[in-house]
């Protein structure tokens, strides 16, 4: 495991070239399995504790895409700074650099690829879903673009905290390497490792012993995604009518302060009630936005089911290619015994054969035998090799699930009780502008 001093920055090289980060071995490590080993340093040891991270902000920009065309584009500027210069109390200029949406989705499509047994954190929404009307669904809307600036920072402070993708060599090159990180993120060969969905679908239907926990957390999934997106979709039908109560206040104001205008007795009263109306007509903008936050909380978990659903496509593929596997060897060693026996079991072309045509040559006979050994035994190493494909995945993926599933319960359960506290917070300020409404009219 290649150990480095994640505050070491690069320098440049005499001849002009920039020179790699400085380890202990430059070569690519290689772990048990053969795969290259991208981790950076020690496990347990996260990136969250050794860097600063943050999106800053974002800005618009125009140019010129693949194809030559105009177009228009959101960049987001990530800002890091060591922690333990900020520990001694050092405030050094943050190093920063600035990545487009796409390029968070290259990242994360690497971490699921790389890491198939881990729950990886979901970006934002790349449009607006379940919004309440006064809000715009257009993705370059500057309010959902800080919202989603607001969401790819914790996409970013999630992977930095995690125990296994904070430790990832890609990561520490997307948060410090202005150029260069997408060719070597595409240097890793993770492409060419992405299983195919037509696989995928196939291993669903047709594995025939999967891991109960694992099919109970994949419908598990299926349902927090259900439920998720109906509240959410209630919750935005509620926001739409909060609105127009609120605003309906408006009008008290509007007439409680032209009624005024013709009181002599009752003028002052009234138009101190139509001033906390509209004041109240007022404050749902504020309030609405402070909601969407909570929305974005629970938009999360809509898009980590989807994330749950990937890891147990990779088991479902894993448990498939071991069966497919096991039923290949088992008909090999079938192959073979009638082979030795001359005794066919089963119907097959070369055992119709053999009867209307005669037994091979002895030599042919060999030839085939030791074909069919060669064949079982490279049978056998493949599924010794799924079988412990098989065995890792579910260990590792159990592991990261128990703790996504105390992350989950954390997360919702302080962003429900905040939504709460909210709502009665907003209930006692309607009551209290009519309580000002009535001390207006007892003065009248």
């Amino acid at each position: 495991m290649i150990n480095i001093n994640i505050t070491e920055r690069k320098v440049m090289a005499d001849d002009g070239r920039e020179e790699s980060l400085g380890t202990d071995d430059d070569s690519d490590q290689t772990g048990a399995d053969g795969s290259l080993n991208n981790t950076m340093v020690e496990e347990g040891s996260t990136l969250m504790r050794r860097m600063e991270i943050c999106v800053a902000e974002a800005e618009k920009r125009s140019g010129k895409n693949a194809v030559s065309m105009q177009e228009t584009y959101t960049v987001y500027l990530i800002e890091t700074r060591p922690m333990d210069a900020v520990a001694e109390g050092r405030n050094p200029a943050p190093d920063c650099l600035w990545r487009r949406y796409s390029e968070f989705e290259l990242l994360r499509n690497y971490l699921i690829v790389t890491y198939p047994y881990i729950v990886v954190p979901p970006l934002p929404e790349k449009r607006a879903e379940f919004v309440w009307h006064k809000l715009s669904a257009d993705n370059m809307d500057p309010d959902f673009v800080e919202r989603r600036r607001v969401g790819l920072e914790n996409f970013l402070l999630r992977v930095a905290s995690h125990p296994v993708l904070s430790n990832d060599k890609i990561l520490y090159y997307f948060l410090t390497e202005e150029h260069g990180w997408k060719e070597a993120v595409y240097e890793t060969g993770f492409q060419a490792k992405a299983d195919s969905r037509l696989r995928a679908l196939s291993a669903t239907f047709r594995v025939r012993n999967p891991d109960k926990c694992f099919m109970e957390m994949k419908h598990y999934s299926d349902e927090l995604q259900s439920h998720t997106s109906q509240l959410l979709r209630a919750r935005a039908r509620v926001a739409d009518r909060l609105y127009g109560v609120y605003k309906v206040h408006g009008n008290y104001g509007r007439v409680f302060s032209e009624w005024s205008a013709i009181e002599k007795e009752m003028g002052d009263g009234l138009q101190s009630a139509g001033h906390h109306m509209d004041a109240y007509a007022a404050s749902i903008d504020d309030i609405l936005e402070e909601e969407e936050h909570y929305a974005d909380q629970l938009k999360e978990y809509l898009f980590y089911a989807e994330a749950l659903r990937a890891v147990c496509r990779k088991h479902e593929l894993t448990q498939f290619e071991l069966e497919m596997a096991s039923q290949d060897l088992i008909s090999k060693k079938q192959q073979r015994e009638e082979l030795a026996t001359g005794i066919v079991r089963t119907f097959s072309l070369k055992g119709m054969t053999n009867k209307l045509f005669g037994q091979e040559a002895p030599e042919q006979r060999e030839a085939r035998l030791k074909l069919l050994e060669d064949l079982i035994a490279e049978g056998e190493e493949t599924v010794k090799e799924k079988t412990i494909e098989r065995a890792e995945h579910v260990e590792k993926a159990w592991v990261d699930m128990q703790r996504f599933k105390e992350q989950k319960d954390k997360d919702l359960r302080e962003a429900l009780i905040n939504y709460a506290v909210m709502q009665i917070s907003m209930c006692k300020k309607g009551i209290q502008v009519w309580s000002n409404a009535k001390e207006c009219f007892l003065k009248m």
